[in-house]
């Protein structure tokens, strides 16, 4: 049985193009600290080509844990959360639910980026909501709510609590209400 965090194949092209800009934004918080390593943007191109149909999703599923890796080659917080956003966008060809864990990363490394602006996370929000196209905001209304599914990335992880849930519930309360 398939998950309902899978999403059709044709709703994950929609919703990675979207994944893509949430983890394009906070993309230099990572190549600060790492300008070498090019795994995160590699993802983030990577989930635009499949957004685009060039690349398939079976490919693209077993290449979903290599931005993660560059991760481990940073220690600021901001650039860590920055890496992993370029992961979940990267893992939306393999489930569509990955395109909310890239704008609750890429909304919390804006916030880690910069720590004396307390609104830094709502305007990362914002912004990630007005970029939203009307498909895109269709295809993430056919998620489960945050903890609704068990299995997958809106089950019990890490995308659960602290601030990537809270950025998750904010931004299918707003799906919701549209």
């Amino acid at each position: 049985m398939v998950s309902p965090q899978a999403l059709s194949e044709a709703d994950r092209r929609t919703v990675a193009g979207w994944a893509a800009d949430c983890a394009e934004r906070v993309l230099p918080l990572f190549e600060a600290e790492a300008p070498d390593d090019g795994r995160p943007r590699d993802a983030i191109a990577r989930a635009r080509a499949f957004g685009r149909g060039e690349l398939r999703a079976a490919d693209e599923i077993r290449r979903r844990f290599v931005a993660g890796r560059a991760a481990n080659v940073v220690s600021s917080p901001a650039a860590v959360a920055a890496a992993r956003a370029a992961a979940q966008a990267s893992g939306v060809a393999h489930m569509g639910a990955h395109a909310l864990g890239a704008a609750a990363y890429a909304a919390k490394a804006a916030g880690l980026g910069v720590p004396d602006r307390a609104d830094a996370v709502e305007d990362e929000v914002r912004r990630q909501l007005h970029g939203m196209t009307a498909a895109t905001r269709a295809a993430l209304r056919r998620l489960p709510l945050l903890g609704e599914d068990p299995a997958g990335p809106l089950g019990s992880g890490l995308l659960a609590s602290g601030v990537l849930a809270t950025v998750i519930r904010e931004i299918q309360a707003d799906l919701a209400a549209s």
